[in-house]
């Protein structure tokens, strides 16, 4: 009995040496407002949170300039379409198909070739979005950017360099002088949590005796855990206590203001009507042969095109864009084009029988309403 009763007392103390340490609570992550200091000018990282995009100043909304690039008309150079390119196209298409044979495009008589031409026009808009939010990190004795360095720049004065036009990024930046250091607030500068899973005393009870010592409607000891009735616990090694996760042990924080820019091209597409029993998505995969080019911090809206409808297209986009970014974000280019793609509609004969495909784009694709020579029913007819 002795033997037992100063297990117990082993294990009361061992318990009673880590009292002070609480169970890590299910409390947020973000700190308590009232634990952070207000920065003038972030008054909103406190009340909303942050997270939101910020408008950026009157003074730094482009408008149209005076001085302006020129517009591009440029040549149309798209070949005519012959017989031997429609053919070896068609050769290729059938060929890319696995149960398609080759026999019949190989052996068609072409009757009628009808060269059409769609535009499609193509507005890109390349904004810029900052916004601002309070986060942390463990505090490592690093050098301490704060307040008593001065004022934090606002958002939209902070200088950053720009990825190339019209290609996406994100980077964030720790605003100048916004640093504070705080007591942890998970673990109250503790470092660590007492265990969930042994409450703190780096032992739990032996799954086979439930810590009694004694199988259950036997006399005789149990042997397991060499009779102790407890077992090293498994969550946190013994120790009886686990490493805070949002300090990382370190007990203090280092609280920050990070300022994070998005740059984003915005594409509106529009492509001309057409009367052909061809869909029009495929046309989006291939390219066509420019034909106008404008690109300026803010273009003007195309009038008096051949095709009305793209100059109304023109215009519809470019209000679009404009009303979408003036105010949450910041143009810094727009370029708008037309190109025109050529579209071969190809009449043929085979085995008594008439049939349809058509050439599409710069690079020649064929899109076949149906083909004599085909072996399946597993293949979609692209």
């Amino acid at each position: 009995m002795d033997h037992e009763q100063n297990e117990d007392d082993m294990f009361l103390m061992s318990t009673l040496a880590i009292l002070d340490l609480e169970s890590e609570p299910e409390s947020p992550l973000a700190p308590p407002v009232d634990l952070l200091e207000q920065l003038d000018g972030y008054e909103w990282t406190l009340r909303d949170g942050g997270g939101k995009n910020l408008p950026p100043p009157a003074n730094l909304l482009r408008k149209l300039s005076e001085q302006r690039n020129r517009p591009i008309f440029l040549e149309d150079r798209i070949p005519t379409m012959t017989e031997d390119m429609a053919r070896n196209a068609f050769l290729s298409f059938v060929n890319s198909k696995c149960c398609y044979g080759s026999k019949a495009a190989g052996e068609l008589v072409i009757q009628d070739l009808t060269q059409l031409t769609v535009y499609r026009y193509r507005l890109e808009t390349f904004h810029e979005s900052r916004l601002s939010e309070r986060t942390f990190q463990p505090f490592t004795n690093n050098l301490v950017d704060g307040p008593q360095n001065g004022a934090s720049p606002q958002p939209w004065d902070i200088k950053v360099q720009a990825p190339p036009m019209f290609q996406d990024d994100t980077k964030k930046f720790r605003v100048p002088h916004s640093s504070l250091v705080k007591e942890c607030h998970k673990c109250q500068g503790r470092g660590r949590h007492k265990c969930s899973a042994c409450h703190g005393a780096g032992r739990t009870r032996c799954v086979t005796c439930s810590g009694a010592r004694h199988r259950k409607k036997q006399q005789k000891r149990c042997q397991m855990r060499s009779g102790t009735g407890r077992k090293r616990c498994s969550i946190c090694s013994g120790r009886g206590n686990k490493t805070c996760m949002t300090c990382q042990g370190e007990k203090k924080l280092l609280h920050f203001i990070q300022l994070i820019i998005t740059w984003k091209n915005k594409v509106f597409e529009f492509v001309s009507e057409h009367q052909l029993n061809f869909p029009g998505e495929l046309l989006s995969k291939v390219n066509g042969e420019n034909v106008f080019q404008d690109e300026n911090v803010l273009v003007y809206p195309i009038i008096d095109f051949p095709k009305p409808e793209i100059s109304l297209a023109s215009q519809r986009a470019i209000a679009e864009h404009n009303a979408a970014f003036a105010t949450s974000s910041r143009i810094l280019q727009q370029r708008q084009t037309i190109e025109l793609i050529p579209i071969t509609e190809v009449h043929y004969l085979y085995a008594g029988k008439t049939y349809l495909y058509y050439v599409y784009g710069l690079e020649n694709k064929v899109y076949a309403l149906d083909y004599p020579e085909r072996y399946c029913c597993g293949c979609t007819i692209i």
